[in-house]
């Protein structure tokens, strides 16, 4: 199946930073910051979600690389907002430009890769 992919597509997505999303509740740090872990996750949903009405039904994307910077920490009950662009595409590899800020300014940025996938054959194989 053929898939119509176009570089240049954004994504958006916004929280709010609650316990749950910090440090001390990933067990990545001691504080009651924005957990880098979490801030990564939110930049991978960013993405995928940004392409998801593009593919075909029963596909989906998978991620496998990230290369972040996470340069500002951000406390309980402020709102992050995260961008995603489409920056690359090679075959079923898309690459994302994105940047997370918080109602302060910039918190992180970087690229990420993900992988188109055809979920059934996917899941099949695990």
């Amino acid at each position: 199946m053929e898939i119509n992919i176009k570089t240049g597509i954004k994504g958006k997505e916004q929280q709010l930073v609650v316990y749950d999303d910090t440090a001390a509740k990933y067990g990545s740090g001691l504080v009651e910051v924005f957990a880098t872990p979490a801030m990564i996750a939110m930049m991978e949903k960013t993405c995928l979600k940004s392409v998801l009405a593009f593919l075909p039904d029963g596909f989906g994307t998978v991620g496998t690389k990230v290369d972040i910077v996470h340069t500002k920490a951000t406390p309980i009950g402020m709102m992050v907002t995260c961008q995603s662009e489409l920056v690359e595409i090679d075959r079923k590899r898309l690459v994302f430009e994105v940047i997370c800020h918080d109602e302060e300014g910039e918190i992180g940025r970087g690229r990420h890769e993900r992988f188109i996938i055809n979920v059934d054959k996917f899941m099949s194989k695990n």
